[in-house]
């Protein structure tokens, strides 16, 4: 039997095996037999422009969509109709975790740039859970990961400053795209400032004064959204920097 030739659908969009970011979607300890298996349930390759919602807020929950390209906000919005961006999703991280067991979306994910996702349904997911071993558990530990990013969330927005928020966000997002063997240290913001501001909870003016304060600083460059962290080890030191003056100061 001769060779198949992958259609040009496939070669864009490529199975779980043949991805790069199946590590960080699914549990390595999952053989490729069952990758396979899970690999027949996902539908691949969702292409979403700017703007356009993966799901929105109280739409009945059906599914989890893993980011294969681009970048994903999530927001809730109050009963006034007020917008508050709860979480930014980069290539490899799943959204919709938190609402695994509700009957509803909690909020509304929607696409930062031409962005590509892959659909796990639930409903199938759990027929072949408990099948798969490791399957469950990781899926409950990016839930358990959500919640304690959460909470994080909620301290960061509690107790740290202007220069804290900033520079923990630039953290995160430097440690995330190492995890995905890109730079860490080198990267574009996927989010505008507006995005930024009301996920911190400061002004756009506020973190532009910041960013400036820590170009003089050495610490970072800066140019529109493009980000070079110049010092790591300044940025992390600002934090412990800030916490110890807490103390101190208590």
């Amino acid at each position: 039997m001769k060779n198949q030739i992958p259609t040009a659908t496939a070669l864009m969009n490529p199975g779980c095996n043949q991805c790069s970011l199946s590590k960080l979607c699914i549990p390595i300890a999952v053989n490729s037999e069952d990758i396979d298996r899970l690999d027949e349930i996902i539908s691949r390759g969702r292409v979403l422009e700017r703007g356009e919602r993966i799901f929105e807020q109280d739409a009945p929950f059906t599914s989890c969509y893993a980011v294969r390209s681009g970048a994903v906000k999530t927001y809730t919005l109050s009963s006034d109709g007020e917008e508050q961006v709860t979480g930014f999703y980069l290539p490899g991280e799943v959204i919709g975790l938190d609402s695994i067991h509700m009957n509803q979306y909690s909020g509304t994910a929607t696409a930062l740039e031409r962005t590509r996702v892959c659909e796990i349904p639930l409903g199938q997911l759990d027929e072949i859970a408990d099948e798969i071993p490791g399957l469950q558990h990781h899926f409950m530990h990016l839930m358990s990961q959500e919640i304690r990013d959460s909470r994080q969330l909620t301290l960061l927005l509690s107790k740290k400053t202007a220069e804290e928020r900033i520079a923990s966000l630039l953290l995160s997002l430097s440690s995330r795209f190492s995890r995905r063997r890109l730079s860490g240290t080198e990267y574009r913001l996927p989010m505008p400032r507006s995005d930024i501001g009301n996920f911190l909870g400061l002004a756009v003016e506020t973190i532009s004064r910041v960013l400036t304060r820590f170009q003089n600083q050495g610490l970072v460059k800066v140019r529109g959204r493009d980000v070079e962290i110049l010092s790591l080890e300044g940025l992390k030191g600002l934090l412990s920097h800030e916490t110890e003056c807490k103390r101190t100061s208590a």
